[in-house]
């Protein structure tokens, strides 16, 4: 399976929390045995500053996503460990 999650690296985004969902979503990548290939891209202001932070997950767009939203993301998207 693959997986690519664009990550808006505008500055407004950046600062209302992508900075922390970028290392949120390094670290589980690293911490989980991802079964998904995972490319990570940034991108710039997609003109969505107020609803921001944004992030899109295979071509879907994703509005004010924090870590909890973030973590639930990824868990739809690439699974846990266990595999279920």
């Amino acid at each position: 399976m693959s997986l690519k999650i664009r990550i808006c690296m505008g500055s407004s985004c950046f600062r209302r929390g992508n900075r922390m969902n970028l290392e949120f979503i390094e670290q589980y990548i690293d911490d989980h045995a991802c079964a998904a290939e995972v490319e990570l891209v940034g991108s710039r202001c997609e003109e969505l500053c107020r609803k921001g932070p944004n992030l899109q997950i295979n071509g879907r767009m994703y509005h004010e996503v924090n870590l909890e939203m973030l973590s639930d993301l990824l868990e739809h998207y690439v699974g846990n460990e266990s595999g279920e």
